[in-house]
């Protein structure tokens, strides 16, 4: 499991899932994942938020994940997305992932049901205590209103299986403060794009990313200068992805992501409803992000 752990870092693409005429698409989701490796991606998460889990069957959710570990064979790692806001899910989706062959689950805090600390300390310790493999916390309070405090994420810590943590708080002194209660060898990824620089440099060891989907070598590139300790490089980089990084926000995520890889020809643009295609203003929006970091011409 050590060896495990030291291969989550760098840019992990929280991978997008294409759809055609309302199915998953399996074949292009099978081209994007090779496509995801070619371009320099340290990690696969499929299956997350981005990936529209929320409008996924089980049946689907799973074949995803399955279909991203059997393409990616071993090449890099995949953290499987597996959360849900009911234990019993979360557990079964945990264990499905781990018998598919996943390296590590993403489970988030559970959303909607505003549990207390000490219901999600239970919660995890559930997940914990049902999969050999390891753990990563997603700590998002914009999507799930509850926020895991650094106590709670401690004790946590203590567990055989969890690992680090998915911080997308935007609070960039979190990491220092998670870094103090549970050392270096807790596992810290950044959630957001825009302060992923920031976040290696307080002790961040990656990005599960959304910008990645579309400029996975720039992602990649970033991430290997801020872990090498070449922040000057990082920065012309990240200068470059600035404007994507809004651009791909500019509606719900992943409804602008999908349309860029429609337009880099990758995907269709096709999401479930309630995500609804980009408007007129948020594809050109995306068009002018995608120019500026050199990704299209024009």
């Amino acid at each position: 499991m050590t060896d495990t752990r030291s291969r989550l870092r760098g840019s992990m693409t929280a991978l997008v899932t294409p759809f055609r005429d309302g199915a998953f698409d399996e074949a292009a989701f099978r081209k994007f994942v090779d496509w995801q490796i070619e371009q320099g991606t340290h990690v696969l998460v499929p299956t997350g938020t981005t990936g529209e889990s929320p409008t996924l069957s089980h049946d689907e959710h799973d074949r995803v994940v399955e279909v991203c570990i059997k393409q990616a064979a071993g090449r890099v790692p995949v953290i499987a997305g597996a959360g849900s806001n009911s234990t019993i899910e979360a557990v079964e989706r945990a264990r499905h992932a781990e018998a598919a062959g996943a390296d590590a689950v993403l489970t988030v805090t559970p959303y909607y049901n505003k549990p207390t600390q000490e219901g999600m300390y239970a919660h995890f310790k559930a997940v914990n205590d049902a999969v050999g493999i390891p753990i990563i916390i997603y700590n998002i309070p914009g999507r799930s209103i509850v926020d895991m405090s650094v106590d709670t994420m401690a004790r946590l810590f203590e567990l055989k299986n969890i690992a680090g943590v998915k911080d997308a708080t935007a609070k960039i002194d979190r990491v220092s403060l998670q870094r103090h209660a549970m050392g270096e060898e807790f596992i810290q990824l950044s959630g957001e794009d825009a302060t992923a620089l920031a976040f290696n440099a307080h002790g961040g060891k990656g990005c599960i990313s959304v910008a990645s989907n579309v400029a996975p070598r720039l992602s990649a590139d970033l991430q290997e200068a801020t872990l090498a300790g070449d922040y000057a490089k990082a920065l012309s980089i990240q200068d470059r992805l600035t404007p994507l990084h809004g651009a791909l926000f500019y509606e719900s995520n992943p409804v602008p992501t999908k349309y860029a890889l429609a337009k880099l020809g990758l995907m269709s643009d096709e999401v479930r409803l309630p995500m609804v295609p980009a408007t007129e203003a948020a594809k050109k929006a995306v068009d002018a992000a995608l120019r500026y970091a050199g990704l299209i011409d024009g």
